[in-house]
């Protein structure tokens, strides 16, 4: 069962001061490719999205000081999808655009509501661990030895049979699957570190 990581609250608290500067770049650095994938998945063009995600960060900053956690609120990440789809609605009303790239339509949208269940969570949820993946792969990826990674890639994520890869890289199937079980274990605690400081 894999937990749904949760915004450190020190990180919301230094959010209200924007003169924060280093809060703000780790906020970025983990919501930013999470909020223009979910923009994506509603539908917007690349250049939209980017618009829209500048509408949405400067929607944060003036408005961060008045989240508060809680029942009346919620958890931040549900609060900042609300804020997210809200952005999208009221960008395809000014725009008077239907969405081109997907099914989901300005209706399904103002449909969804406040679902905290809905499948609009589960995509924001999932694309937050991606985003912590991604960040953990970039940090253990320096830490081993290319052979390490490779072995760990070609089995973990590409799929690819132990054998096929231990003869690709010049290894003992023993090594691939201690290297595959190393940088797990490595991942791990890097997404739990990343998970500690967000």
């Amino acid at each position: 069962m894999t937990t749904t990581p949760t915004t450190r609250t020190s990180l919301l608290l230094k959010l209200r001061d924007p003169r924060d500067h280093e809060a703000w770049v780790e906020f970025v650095i983990l919501y930013e490719p999470v909020i223009y994938r979910m923009l994506r998945k509603f539908g917007l063009q690349d250049a939209d999205a980017l618009e829209v995600l500048q509408e949405l960060l400067l929607a944060v900053s003036r408005s961060v000081d008045r989240w508060t956690p809680g029942q009346e609120f919620g958890s931040f990440r549900g609060w900042l999808r609300r804020v997210t789809r809200n952005l999208v609605v009221n960008w395809v009303r000014r725009r008077k655009r239907q969405l081109v790239t997907t099914s989901l339509d300005l209706d399904a949208l103002l449909i969804e509501g406040e679902s905290i269940e809905g499948d609009e969570s589960r995509q924001f949820d999932s694309e937050v661990h991606r985003s912590l993946f991604h960040r953990a792969s970039d940090q253990v990826r320096i830490e081993v030895q290319l052979q390490t990674w490779q072995a760990f890639w070609e089995v973990a994520v590409s799929g690819r049979e132990v054998n096929e890869v231990a003869v690709r890289l010049g290894l003992t199937a023993g090594a691939v699957r201690v290297a595959k079980c190393r940088v797990i274990a490595r991942l791990r605690d890097a997404v739990d570190k990343l998970k500690e400081s967000t």
